[in-house]
C-alpha cells in the first residue's frame, strides 16, 4: 500500500540531500515521479542541497491544488509512481490534505521532507498537519550540532547577533537593510538561555540555511 512519510529535523540535517537521494533511487529503478518544493534557498522551481546537488522542481505556491495537479497529469497519460515534497513545512495544511488524498485515492507514495518547528519553537502549519496525517514520521538521522557540540534540537533566528523569539514565522524582506538576519541551530539548553554562537564567541553559524530573507 502507498504511504505518506514525513522526514523531519532541524536545519542543517540534510533533508534536501535525502529528498534528492530518494528521487535518484526511484528514478534509477525506472520509476517516474514528481518533485515539489517551496522557497528553496536556490530560488523558485528548484530543489538544492548544501552538498551541491540540485534538481528542477515544481514550486508549491499557496494556491496550488496538488491533488488536482496530479489528477490532471494522470488523466493525460502521465505516469506517476512517487512524489517528493521538499520544504514541506511551508505548504498549506490544505495542500497536506491533498497529499494524503493522493496516497489513499491514487495509490501513489508521497515522501515529504521538512523542518518541524520555527525559530519560536512553534510547529509550522504544514509540519503540524503532516504529523497529524502521515503514516510515518521519521527523524532525520544526520544530527546537526549546536555551537557547543551537543545535538541541536532547535532553530534560532538572530538579528545583529542577538537571538530573537518574536516576529513573523517567515520573514521575506520586511526587515531593515541595516539588520543582519541569520539562522543557526542550538541545543535546548542554549536556545532557552538564548546563547548564540556569536554571544558565546564560538564557532559556526549557518548564514543561509533557509530562504527567509531576500
Amino acid at each position: 500500500m502507498a504511504e505518506l512519510i514525513y522526514y523531519c529535523g532541524t536545519m542543517d540535517s540534510g533533508k534536501s540531500t535525502l529528498a534528492l537521494q530518494t528521487a535518484h533511487n526511484h528514478k534509477s529503478r525506472g520509476r517516474t515521479g514528481l518533485i515539489f518544493t517551496n522557497k528553496d534557498r536556490a530560488g523558485t522551481g528548484v530543489i538544492s542541497s548544501r552538498l551541491g546537488l540540485q534538481s528542477e522542481a515544481i514550486e508549491v505556491e499557496p494556491e496550488l491544488d496538488i491533488h488536482r495537479f496530479v489528477v490532471e497529469h494522470l488523466s493525460i497519460g502521465d505516469r506517476i509512481d512517487y512524489i517528493i515534497c521538499d520544504e514541506a513545512q511551508f505548504y498549506q495544511p490544505e495542500q497536506i490534505d491533498g497529499l494524503a488524498k493522493i496516497v489513499d485515492g491514487l495509490g501513489i507514495d508521497v515522501y515529504a521532507f521538512g523542518i518541524l518547528a520555527d525559530f519560536r519553537t512553534k510547529l509550522f502549519p504544514g509540519s503540524a498537519r503532516l504529523v497529524e496525517l502521515a503514516d510515518r514520521v521519521n527523524t532525520l538521522q544526520v544530527e546537526a550540532l549546536c555551537w557547543c557540540g551537543s545535538r541541536a534540537t532547535h532553530n534560532a533566528r538572530t538579528v545583529n547577533g542577538v537571538m530573537v523569539t518574536e516576529g513573523e514565522q517567515v520573514v521575506v524582506g520586511d526587515v531593515g537593510k541595516s539588520d543582519e538576519i541569520a539562522y543557526e541551530v542550538l541545543c535546548r539548553r542554549h536556545h532557552m538561555r538564548q546563547v548564540t554562537a556569536r554571544a558565546s564567541r564560538a564557532g559556526h553559524i549557518s548564514s543561509d540555511p533557509l530562504p527567509f530573507t531576500e
